[in-house]
């Protein structure tokens, strides 16, 4: 089984060290580390690796350094997969990380305590796969109108859509939610049918589609 290989980039050196010792153990292989957004895009064209995780945030300004870091390697190496961290949920950040294609994820720096769900979301990123930070979906849903259809959601239903968000596949939602698959399908089914999406089996476009449709509201 090929150990995916890691690049990390992130000012604060202790939660840098500390990132790479946990993927170090989780079965990743850091293949360099970087502390500016200048030092990250010499270590990617050097190394190429499978996965770039880096902080929005980055020297010399600390404003969008690791964002922008993030869309050249993607113009210039797309197979690569990036995880772009952030200590505050920005709807505008996450569209254009998300419009960008597959294999791409935004997070806050605070899921980072849920080990496991974080390990999760790099090794479905590393894969192709699309992950959003739920607390994106929960803004905005909470922004809208009542009389917008995401008020004929039920609770499950939500729970279902900020699922899909995260770039879960059916059966990985089943999973989280202690359901049966075709449970799930039909949650899935409702949900598209209520917000008027067509349906599809790509995860990549599943969570474009919601969260393009919950933006563009």
């Amino acid at each position: 089984m090929t150990v995916p290989r890691v690049v990390l980039a992130e000012d604060d050196v202790l939660l840098r060290e500390g990132l790479a010792s946990l993927l170090d153990r989780s079965g990743f292989a850091v293949a360099g580390q970087a502390g500016d957004a200048t030092a990250l895009l010499d270590l990617v064209r050097e190394h190429r690796p499978d996965l770039v995780l880096v902080d929005v945030r980055m020297p010399p300004t600390h404003t969008v350094e690791g964002l922008e870091a993030a869309r050249t390697i993607r113009e210039e190496l797309p197979e690569i997969g990036i995880l772009v961290l952030s200590a505050h949920a920005d709807v505008d950040h996450a569209m254009e990380l998300l419009a960008g294609g597959r294999g791409i994820g935004y997070l806050l720096k605070s899921r980072v305590a849920d080990v496991g769900e974080f390990l999760d979301t790099l090794r479905r990123i590393a894969k192709g796969g699309s992950v959003v930070e739920p607390a994106l979906v929960q803004e905005l849903v909470e922004a809208r109108h009542r009389n917008d259809p995401l008020a004929a959601l039920s609770a499950r239903e939500r729970e279902v859509l900020g699922l899909m968000a995260e770039g879960r596949s059916n059966a990985g939602i089943a999973r989280r939610l202690w359901v049966t698959e075709g449970t799930v399908e039909k949650h899935v089914r409702s949900v598209l049918a209520k917000l008027d999406l067509p349906e599809t089996t790509d995860d990549h476009r599943r969570v474009l589609a919601v969260l393009a449709y919950l933006d563009n509201r």
